[in-house]
């Protein structure tokens, strides 16, 4: 498998935002399975938004918010399953982890000698940089009002060249820790959250529902 660049990634999110259909429907299958599921984790990062904007409502039914919070949980756990998914085939490019434990609670390490670990995993960065061309998107739609004076407008295009400039770091570091990891000088690993409170055997009030009935 090729590994990415951050240029295609960058690319891949803001195609995907300019499509009308966008994220309502996922669109035409990737051959490539890494870029399949780099475009599913900035598919529900893209639906998490909407939801959050729309569970921060204050004229509406309280049960139209309590549907809005449950998609957020589920949308929030189907983001972080493909980020995960993501760091697993990178590694497995970088043989950086052993393939016969790859989808395991416990997925093992292959680490170069003098190698250092990277806090944050390569899935994690594509992560944020899905999370920032939203907020760019977002931000540019502001510079664009009409309703709004000048003022807000200027503030808006400071904002926007700000964020800009952060997602273009990121990438920069994403490129910069593969590089490193293919020449054997850093390595990450595939980080398990463990969200429990998704889970009906380990939330607690869920658990505690179960039992009374």
């Amino acid at each position: 498998m090729t590994l990415p660049t951050s240029a295609q990634i960058l690319a891949l999110h803001d195609e995907a935002l300019a499509r009308a259909d966008w994220p309502a429907q996922a669109g035409p299958e990737l051959a490539d399975p890494l870029l399949h599921w780099v475009r599913t984790n900035h598919r529900f990062n893209c639906l998490l938004w909407a939801e959050e904007d729309l569970a921060r409502r204050t004229q509406v039914a309280d049960a139209e918010i309590a549907a809005n919070k449950r998609a957020i949980d589920g949308f929030n756990q189907a983001r972080n399953d493909a980020t995960e998914r993501v760091d697993e085939l990178l590694l497995l490019a970088l043989s950086l982890v052993d393939p016969a434990t790859v989808g395991s609670d416990t997925p093992r390490s292959q680490v170069p000698a003098g190698a250092r670990l990277n806090s944050e995993t390569a899935g994690s960065m594509l992560d944020r940089l899905s999370i920032m061309a939203l907020k760019c998107r977002a931000m540019r739609q502001q510079t664009e009002r009409q309703d709004v004076d000048e003022a807000h407008r200027a503030s808006c295009r400071a904002r926007l060249a700000r964020l800009e400039e952060q997602r273009q770091d990121l990438a920069a570091c994403f490129d910069a820790l593969l590089a490193d990891a293919q020449a054997g000088r850093a390595y990450f690993k595939v980080y398990r959250q463990f969200k429990m409170y998704n889970d009906a055997r380990f939330n607690p009030a869920l658990v505690k529902e179960a039992q009374v009935k």
